[in-house]
């Protein structure tokens, strides 16, 4: 990809949510909310606080986040449909739990 956000702002892939229900329902995609879920696959430097200091971002490239439901502008970049929002915009980051033994 040739984009690179600016400021605080972070691209954010969705990460397509189920197609079927616990019950084995099959969901068409009309009636499929968008996913609130996402993988970061770009970021930008970071923001400046009222010193004029970089603060860099908390998230990086290859994070999987928990973003708002209207969060962030749609673009196609390259022909993929993506989101571009400011790091406030994103709840959480997603961390692989270990199974115990």
């Amino acid at each position: 990809m040739a984009f690179r956000p600016l400021h605080d702002r972070v691209v954010v892939r969705r990460i397509d949510g189920q197609e079927k229900t616990a019950g084995g329902i099959i969901i068409p995609d009309t009636a499929k909310e968008k996913p609130m879920e996402g993988k970061i696959i770009a970021v930008g430097p970071g923001g400046r606080d009222e010193n004029g200091k970089l603060m860099p971002l908390d998230v990086k490239a290859g994070d999987s986040v928990l973003f708002g439901k209207w969060s962030g502008t749609e673009v196609k970049i390259d022909g993929e449909d993506l989101l571009i929002m400011k790091e406030a915009d994103i709840m959480g980051v997603i961390e692989a739990t270990k199974k115990k033994k």
